[in-house]
């Protein structure tokens, strides 16, 4: 259970950096196809936490990329 926690922590600090650094991505983020179930058939697992967060980082990363030339 910690290691969930953990990893909610460390994808609530990057969603938040992302609001605060990058509103303009920040407003696509609901589009993103890897989310987290969130109904009750489909239980999120620690997997869909690691990749939701590698998901959310690798938008970050491609957006810094593009947008830093």
């Amino acid at each position: 259970m910690k290691k969930i926690q953990k990893l909610t922590q460390e994808i609530n600090e990057l969603t938040v950096r992302i609001e605060q650094e990058y509103p303009e991505l920040y407003r696509y983020l609901d589009e993103n196809p890897i989310t987290i179930p969130v109904d009750d058939e489909a239980k999120p697992t620690y997997n869909s936490f690691v990749d939701y967060l590698e998901s959310l980082k690798s938008i970050l990363e491609k957006y810094m990329e593009s947008h830093n030339k």
